[in-house]
């Protein structure tokens, strides 16, 4: 399997990252288990000089854990990756696999916490030790003014790296929140297979939300903003 390479390699941890316990026994496990795997932290995909930075909360096991992409090879990525095409910001065919030709155009996609954690849920402790790539992240894509966060976590992971405090900005779908220096964070309900099969997430309303960050691409608030540097 080919893995991709990350867009903002300086910003990433290192292959063996050593930050998390309790991470490290898990990423030793499944290399023992599934040896042609990724099973190391999850580089950024997409355009480093994008417009929009789509924030995740983790690797899905089967999905980016396994092919080292971004929520690819699981559920999830059919959903965000049609949504990004339709939105004009990818190009290429998904086959769930770094291996296709799909390329993003103006976004990328970066996580909050860059390994798998068991049942995919990370602790907070976690989530605040990984903080420092996340924030390293969002310092490197300077032309980034709009975020989107894939569910509370990524919300809260995503405020407090930008920034914000939390009180002032709480997780909604489709909630906007803005930033100390004028960037926006819009909230959105995770694209996992659950939200979509529950119908907690609809593709229509997954797509309002990406509509929105398009609209508010070419706001003269967000323009002015970025062009003070503010």
């Amino acid at each position: 399997m080919i893995f991709a390479p990350s867009p903002i390699p300086e910003t990433e941890p290192p292959f063996d990252c050593p930050r998390c316990p309790r991470l490290v026994a898990f990423r030793e496990e499944l290399r023992a288990e599934h040896p042609g795997w990724w099973t190391a932290p999850v580089n950024a995909f997409g355009d480093p000089d994008a417009w929009l930075a789509v924030i995740g909360l983790a690797p899905g096991k089967h999905g980016a854990n396994r092919t080292g992409r971004p929520v690819t090879g699981d559920y999830a990525g059919q959903l965000l990756f049609d949504t990004l095409g339709k939105c004009g910001l990818a190009s290429g065919t998904y086959a769930a696999t770094p291996e296709d030709d799909l390329q993003l155009h103006g976004a990328i996609v970066i996580n909050a916490v860059k390994c798998l954690p068991p049942a995919n849920k990370p602790t907070p402790e976690e989530i605040r030790t990984c903080r420092p790539f996340l924030e390293g992240q969002t310092a490197a894509l300077p032309n980034a003014r709009v975020f989107v966060a894939l569910g509370q976590i990524a919300h809260q992971s995503a405020v407090k790296a930008l920034g914000g405090r939390l009180p002032k900005a709480r997780f909604g779908h489709l909630a906007e929140h803005r930033m100390p220096d004028g960037r926006i964070l819009i909230d959105s309900y995770h694209c996992s297979r659950y939200n979509q099969n529950t119908g907690r997430l609809t593709r229509a309303m997954f797509e309002a939300v990406f509509e929105r960050a398009t609209a508010l691409r070419q706001s003269p608030v967000l323009q002015d903003a970025s062009l003070a540097g503010t």
